[in-house]
């Protein structure tokens, strides 16, 4: 496969093709990408023209009834986008770095991130989860978000809430639901500022890489590799690398319940991750400290997770036994 041709800066002719960015249609997945964009046209001085946004509907967009885990995961966020790249259609993918599932082929690399937004989860309906009335219904497709929401408050009833955040608000205010949680990187990145109550991540742990912003090329595309590190945010980047090692140990999928926060510790990183039953009854959490790109006490903690889980935790873990 050729490499992608080099692109127009200021000191070179115009004429070279434009470097095209794949997105999901959604209007979140289309401002995200528009970030990128303007990142690229930053970072290297190009013309607006330099780059080229082409958009796919990706198969979760149009399957919203039903879990991601019983129709193929992930995957069905990012298999169109794929193709396109390994196929030489686009020379670059953006995701929502949450969305790309845990194992990837090998000829796709993440080769950037840009830096990381709120990581923490808002509830819309109620000022706080203690303030929701016994018996409420809470909306929401998130295993993570299920347990830890069940787990604090087990006399609940989690609906399933799937579609984008203007559907999940219009669903919310049709009644289908009392409350619904959704990503607060993803409602500041819509101008939806100020909606509902944003909770504490040291308490309602994050989704692994919520907030991150990821894009990806072929592994062996020495160009666009080359275009897109000059957007790398190092730590961003240091923290998806990491919360995705906690994912491979875990042998974690779509329908695992986890949560992690990673935070500066000094020169290093702490992690901090908790695993779930899906009904939220059983709760394990483990600690990690670690040096950029040192992910084998991450590893550890993983394995030590699971080791002591019961298997009401451990039958949703690849990485268990």
């Amino acid at each position: 496969m050729t490499a992608s041709p080099e692109l127009p800066t200021p000191d070179r002719p115009t004429g070279a093709r434009p470097f095209r960015l794949g997105t999901r249609r959604s209007p979140l997945a289309l401002v995200q990408a528009n970030a990128v964009r303007n990142a690229l046209l930053a970072a290297h001085g190009w013309d607006a023209g330099a780059v080229e946004l082409v958009e796919v509907i990706a198969s979760g967009d149009r399957i919203q009834d039903r879990p991601l885990a019983e129709i193929g995961g992930k995957a069905l966020w990012t298999k169109e986008l794929d193709a396109q790249l390994l196929g030489g259609e686009i020379d670059a993918a953006v995701h929502s770095a949450k969305d790309v599932e845990t194992w990837r082929p090998e000829a796709i690399a993440i080769a950037a991130t840009l830096i990381r937004a709120d990581v923490r989860d808002v509830l819309v309906g109620a000022a706080s989860l203690g303030e929701l009335p016994r018996g409420a219904r809470i909306g929401t497709s998130a295993p993570r978000r299920a347990a830890q929401v069940l787990h604090a408050r087990p006399d609940c009833e989690v609906v399933t809430f799937r579609g984008n955040v203007a559907t999940r608000l219009a669903r919310l205010s049709a009644g289908e639901a009392e409350a619904t949680l959704l990503a607060k990187a993803g409602l500041d990145r819509l101008g939806e500022i100020g909606v509902g109550t944003p909770l504490d991540e040291t308490e309602f742990l994050p989704a692994p890489a919520q907030g991150i912003i990821a894009i990806e090329c072929r592994a062996d595309d020495e160009a666009a590799k080359h275009h897109l590190a000059a957007i790398d945010h190092a730590d961003t980047h240091a923290q998806l690398r990491a919360e995705r090692a906690l994912l491979d140990a875990l042998g974690g999928s779509c329908s695992s319940p986890i949560a992690t926060l990673t935070m500066r510790d000094g020169e290093g990183w702490q992690m901090r991750a908790a695993i779930f039953s899906p009904d939220g009854a059983i709760r394990r959490e483990g600690e990690a400290r670690f040096a950029p790109g040192e992910h084998a006490p991450i590893r550890a903690m993983a394995e030590k997770l699971l080791h002591e889980a019961p298997e009401a935790i451990t039958a949703h873990f690849e990485g268990a036994g």
